[in-house]
């Protein structure tokens, strides 16, 4: 398996099942760790960053699970196909954009992925489509008892596990939820949610994480702090109150869109689909915001031209490094708005 294997499908994250579905995309669990007898990253030299390396995906692809993992040496990898783990959700942007030896080892369904050398030693990610926390938690949690059998993590009786940053001490644990929320930005009700959000010391950040804006109304909710709780309690916490709610009201919001503006709604899915279809030009965050409202429109059954597997592949094979990839160079920004546009143009014919 390789990088260009990768290529072949959507990924998992975009499958479009799971529970609540329609509004959830993707589901993650991150758990950050480092080795008791190696410094933390921030002061570690070279030989060192290369020692933790070695040590790390030796460990990971002897494990019975990881065994027939992928394992990407982002030292050495090229720009391309650096961003198109990003794309795929697979590594962070800092660590496509980071220095030194690193890389990431990825199951063959791409429902696990481990970061080495990313701002802690480790940071293992499980990743399903839809409402799946508990499901992920069960696999990420066994795959970290199996590293930790002949892995020394650093681990404090009284604060738990011991984490670059001071957010991720104790369990070390990151809930994030991917959410498709057009209906509430159109009815001006998303800055409710992202002030409830933060009342509730919750992050709510774009489509790419800490730092990113949300393209395609894609919004990633996540906890903010790990210490004091238990992993399960972070987890129930989402999976039974958070996110039903805001779920709950972005289908209300939906359900106002159709009863009180069903004509301007139908427009808006419509133009976005008849852009799609005849431009001939077109850039990433263009074609991702028009995806939007037929995502909604495909979610209500208000459109029927494709079906939700058409428009994820189209999502993720128009952004930059998938684009190029396909095209097997290197290709400008002009180029790829003009590629991009084709694309989607005989995508769709």
């Amino acid at each position: 398996m390789s990088i260009d294997d990768l290529t072949k499908s959507t990924g998992e994250w975009l499958r479009g099942d799971g529970p609540m579905s329609d509004v959830v995309v993707s589901s993650r669990i991150r758990l950050a760790r480092n080795l008791a007898e190696h410094p933390f990253l921030s002061t570690a030299d070279a030989g060192q960053r290369t020692e933790i390396y070695r040590c790390l995906s030796h460990a990971i692809t002897s494990t019975s699970a990881g065994a027939d993992d992928i394992l990407v040496d982002l030292e050495t990898a090229d720009a391309i196909d650096r961003n198109l783990l990003v794309e795929r959700h697979l590594i962070s942007r800092q660590h496509a954009a980071g220095e030194g030896s690193r890389g990431v080892t990825i199951s063959q369904s791409e429902t696990r992925a481990v970061m080495i050398n990313e701002e802690d030693h480790l940071r293992l990610q499980g990743l399903r489509s839809g409402l799946q926390l508990e499901v992920l938690w069960t696999e990420i949690n066994e795959f970290d008892d199996a590293l930790s059998k002949s892995l020394p993590f650093a681990f404090d009786r009284q604060l738990g596990y011991l984490t670059a940053c001071p957010t991720n001490v104790g369990t070390g644990i990151r809930v994030s939820v991917m959410l498709h929320l057009p209906a509430l930005r159109l009815t001006k009700e998303i800055e409710r949610v992202a002030r409830a959000a933060k009342d509730l010391h919750l992050a709510v950040r774009g489509t790419y994480g800490e730092g990113t804006e949300a393209v395609g109304d894609l919004y990633q909710v996540s906890n903010q702090t790990t210490l004091g709780k238990s992993e399960d309690a972070i987890i129930n916490t989402f999976s039974e109150t958070i996110i039903p709610n805001i779920v709950g009201y972005e289908r209300t919001a939906r359900e106002t869109l159709a009863k009180h503006h069903e004509s301007q709604l139908d427009d808006r899915i419509w133009r976005a689909y008849g852009v799609l279809s005849n431009a001939r030009r077109i850039s990433s965050g263009e074609t991702q915001s028009l995806l939007s409202p037929i995502r909604m429109g495909i979610q209500m059954g208000r459109f029927k031209q494709f079906d939700l597997a058409t428009l994820h592949e189209l999502f993720l094979y128009t952004q930059p490094a998938h684009l190029q990839k396909m095209h097997g160079q290197t290709l400008d920004e002009e180029q790829r708005a003009v590629a991009r546009a084709d694309y989607i143009r005989k995508r769709l014919a």
